[in-house]
């Protein structure tokens, strides 16, 4: 005796192609065509409409995956292009772009430097060196340093020459960007200076304060890659 026949799903007549006994069972099958794919229902293999409803959800969230994965790719590979880097300052870890900074400053650096009477004397390595520095101290000064260059360097950093005058902007820019990141970073760890990162820092702006606002601010401009070498180092 025959077990109790599955309920044959209702089929449009219209795509049914044929009906036919299947010779080595006593079941029919009946033989539909959908999309391309026969769909066997009784005696075969079935292919509900109700599978290929999880096999379609399955394959959505397999692409939404794919399109996740592909789309963290091309920002990696966005930061890596313009050079993005993770630098380590005490606590803090800031993503930014140095070459950027140090290629605007490549096209402008001989002629800022030619700029510059006085070569006696140092804004940054003149008589500590940032190089020095420990690590514990270096997202405080680092937060000091961007601030001294905003506020008292690229403000006082204007020439005749247009072409500079946009690299010197652009410079600026970049590092306004980053000192944005700095302060978020400075403030949620309330990071302190010790005592001889402090006397670096005051020597810098002594050695600054020693000169005219202008010279000072040209001088301190044209010895930015100093500042970019000891970042550098930070990574």
């Amino acid at each position: 005796m025959l077990g109790k026949e599955r309920k044959i799903p209702k089929v449009n007549p219209r795509v049914i192609s044929s009906l036919c006994l299947d010779k080595n069972t006593s079941f029919t099958a009946l033989q539909i065509r959908q999309r391309d794919k026969w769909i066997y229902i009784r005696g075969k293999k079935v292919s509900q409409p109700a599978s290929q409803h999880v096999g379609s959800h399955s394959s959505m969230k397999g692409s939404h995956f794919f399109l996740c994965l592909f789309s963290v790719v091309c920002w990696l590979n966005l930061m890596l292009a313009n050079g993005n880097r993770i630098f380590r300052f005490g606590p803090c870890r800031i993503s930014m772009s140095v070459n950027e900074i140090r290629s605007g400053f490549t096209a402008i650096k001989a002629n800022i430097q030619a700029r510059d009477p006085i070569r006696t004397v140092s804004i940054l390595s003149h008589p500590h060196s940032l190089h020095k520095t420990k690590s514990s101290d270096k997202c405080c000064i680092i937060h000091h340093l961007f601030n001294f260059y905003m506020d008292r360097v690229f403000k006082h950093c204007t020439t005749e020459d247009s072409y500079i005058n946009r690299k010197i902007s652009s410079i600026a820019n970049s590092f306004l960007s980053i000192k944005r990141k700095l302060v978020q970073c400075h403030n949620q760890n309330n990071c302190k200076c010790g005592q001889e990162s402090m006397e670096k820092f005051k020597q810098i702006v002594t050695n600054y304060e020693g000169l005219n606002v202008t010279s000072a601010a040209i001088k301190s401009l044209g010895e930015l890659d100093i500042l970019l070498d000891w970042m550098e180092k930070s990574r």
